[in-house]
């Protein structure tokens, strides 16, 4: 595909992710945004609202402010800033509610540190595409609140959740308390991804400091030394309590991953090491992805469990990652199979993935190309991995030689 044209079709593709988002999702009733929108576009006024719906529709129009300069994404931006702030910031205890109902009193009021995370990315998002103050002061309150309830100062990493006042919780949302999976892949990738975000806006040591931590713990407890794929859920200890192969994860960390060091080395002279070793981690876990990339429809496989069972649905954000994730491994090693793997990312995202009907992007689709799912707009469906990826796509196109 020639490049001009995969840069025009992408730009194209952000400006229609983002309409569809503007139309469908704001709620005129209770305010804020629709808990629920299926594939008729037809929205649940009574369903719940969670906080990482809504802190993905704060990054998304805060980004999509950011990059475009176009006005008529402030106010999606502003409502999600407003929506947050008066509904899912606990006023007693700091943070964020995992969900509040549809009127917008707080229904699940679980500390979840993914929740926290999305929160802390949108604000400071937010605050790097409007200099908000009010946002920055909060973003620097959630940054706080997280390192001092759920930070393991012995161990190094986060918890998983706490309750309401951050004291022990049982109620887990990703992984499971009873088979003690206290600390996940998935929450400590998205807090680092929030940190970096923060770090763009508030250069503070404790950041930093903060990031160096967790890219360390993603080097000697998350990332397999001889594989290169990620564990996926461990004990206080670092213990693997239960694992699987997740090639959307890998392929999404393999750029996550270098983009904080590299903020860090261009603020840190000091930081070159580190981020020569995380960008060399990063493009062997792309290699190491490549396994799931299925050669004969140019989609990615999701997962791969222990007993070898795999599943073989190609899921809208996996997709979306895969994308940019290749695309950086290119950008690092020049190497043409990553640039073919991440276009062919987008030739497959086209074909079966966009509703080209109702707008948006199907949940995802079996290997055999059959329409999964329900929901354009849910708890997990948000704008913030497909915006971003196109995003990311355009960014990294202007600088390909």
């Amino acid at each position: 595909m020639d490049l001009n044209q995969l840069r025009a079709e992408l730009r194209q593709e952000h400006k229609d992710i983002l309409a569809y988002w503007q139309r469908y999702a704001p709620d005129p009733e209770h305010g804020g945004f629709y808990g629920r929108v299926n594939y008729q576009n037809q929205p649940d006024p009574s369903a719940e609202k969670g906080i990482v719906l809504n802190a993905r529709i704060l990054w998304s129009f805060s980004a999509a402010l950011r990059h475009t300069q176009h006005e008529d994404y402030r106010p999606i931006a502003d409502q999600a800033f407003q929506y947050i702030s008066q509904h899912f910031i606990d006023p007693q205890h700091g943070g964020v509610y995992w969900s509040v109902n549809a009127s917008g009193q707080p229904k699940n009021t679980l500390k979840h540190l993914y929740g926290q995370a999305f929160t802390l990315y949108g604000l400071s998002e937010y605050v790097h595409a409007t200099h908000s103050a009010p946002a920055l002061a909060l973003a620097k309150d959630v940054f706080q609140q997280m390192v001092k309830h759920a930070y393991d100062e012995k161990k190094g990493g986060f918890v998983e959740a706490l309750a309401r006042d951050w004291s022990p919780a049982k109620d887990y949302i990703i992984s499971k308390y009873d088979n003690q999976e206290i600390k996940t892949m998935n929450t400590h990738l998205h807090i680092l991804e929030a940190f970096t975000c923060l770090y763009r806006v508030w250069s503070d040591k404790s950041v930093a400091e903060q990031m160096r931590g967790m890219l360390h713990m993603f080097q000697i407890h998350i990332i397999d030394p001889k594989t290169y794929r990620m564990n996926l859920f461990m004990d206080t200890n670092w213990k693997i309590r239960r694992t699987a192969i997740s090639y959307g994860h890998d392929i999404e960390a393999s750029w996550l991953l270098p983009e904080a060091a590299d903020l860090l080395a261009a603020k840190n002279s000091s930081d070159k090491p580190l981020q020569k070793a995380i960008r060399h981690i990063g493009v062997n876990m792309a290699r190491a992805a490549s396994t799931g990339f299925d050669p004969v429809d140019n989609g990615m496989n999701y997962e791969l469990e222990p007993d070898g069972h795999l599943n073989k649905e190609r899921s809208w954000w996996v997709m979306a990652e895969a994308m940019v994730g290749f695309m950086n491994a290119y950008q690092l090693t020049h190497e043409k199979a990553f640039l073919d793997k991440s276009v062919k990312s987008w030739e497959f995202i086209k074909k079966y993935l966009l509703d080209l009907k109702n707008g948006e992007w199907y949940l995802g689709v079996t290997a055999e190309h059959t329409i999964l799912g329900t929901d354009k707009i849910s708890m997990w469906k948000c704008p913030y991995h497909n915006s971003r990826s196109c995003l990311e796509m355009l960014e990294r196109l202007e600088h390909l030689h």
